[in-house]
């Protein structure tokens, strides 16, 4: 069921009131999802009906991203901001360490929740923050060559091209290794959250001195990576691995850099195993 919460959130210059939208479905030990940057909650959507089998699910529509309203003027779109954020919601919401997995940013912030010791354990799909200065260049030029293409399409042109295979392709593979599984009406949405998403901007412009070094000792974490992700490359993975020595490293065959649509039933396997 979709909700909104609006809670405060400490900052340097007092408590300000945020508003999340998210959606929450099924029973059993919480566990928060986290989309990447320019894309919305319903990222999660092929995987939901299978977690929530299991586990009580809360997908969450970042700050700016979704349905979740801008930040407040003032406040940054930075990893320390976030966190208070989620932080924030977690309480609000009663989640006592809840188990999170999070896709690219989303996978950054999952490990940010951990090395905070805020949840009980982390999947992290593609995360962010393992790469080279050059890799992350490139990620960037990337998707803000997505968010142009999605802001100068006209909507009836995104719908056309929406209602066939090869339209879909050229629309999602960078994300999508196989975007013709996705349906029309969700490449529509997810068009138009990109091109909508406030936070998008200044989050870039955040994530330009951002990298991953922290171990994160005694807490369960498993990191996967889509064998053919075109936007952060799979080698980050060993990376992440070299970090966080303990944590599973687990390939997705035939999987880009969001994965959860083009196998729903492996990515959901392997966030139910890692949030045991």
């Amino acid at each position: 069921m979709s909700a909104t919460a609006t809670f405060p959130v400490p900052t340097p210059h007092g408590p300000r009131d945020v508003t999340v939208s998210y959606a929450r479905v099924g029973r059993g030990a919480p566990l928060v999802l986290l989309h990447g940057i320019g894309h919305h909650r319903q990222a999660w959507d092929p995987v939901v009906d299978i977690l929530a089998t299991e586990r009580e699910v809360i997908a969450v529509d970042l700050p700016g991203f979704g349905a979740s309203p801008g930040l407040p003027g003032g406040l940054p779109y930075d990893l320390p901001t976030t966190n208070a954020v989620l932080a924030a919601l977690f309480e609000a919401l009663e989640l006592d360490r809840p188990h999170v997995a999070g896709n690219s940013l989303g996978g950054l912030l999952a490990l940010e929740l951990g090395r905070e010791k805020l949840v009980r354990s982390v999947t992290a799909l593609s995360p962010a923050g393992f790469w080279t200065q050059a890799e992350r260049r490139y990620a960037f030029a990337m998707l803000q060559t997505m968010r142009g293409v999605a802001q100068r399409l006209p909507l009836p042109m995104v719908e056309r091209l929406s209602r066939s295979a090869a339209g879909r392709t050229a629309l999602t593979s960078t994300i999508y290794r196989r975007p013709g599984r996705r349906s029309p009406d969700a490449v529509v949405a997810e068009t138009l959250a990109l091109a909508g998403a406030t936070g998008f901007g200044a989050t870039l412009r955040a994530g330009t001195t951002v990298q991953f070094t922290d171990d994160l000792p005694g807490l369960p974490v498993t990191v996967a990576w889509g064998a053919q992700d075109r936007l952060l490359m799979r080698r980050q993975g060993v990376r992440a691995k070299t970090i966080i020595p303990h944590a599973r490293l687990v390939r997705l065959p035939g999987c880009g850099h969001v994965p959860m649509n083009d196998d729903p039933a492996l990515v959901a396997r392997v966030i139910l195993d890692g949030s045991r």
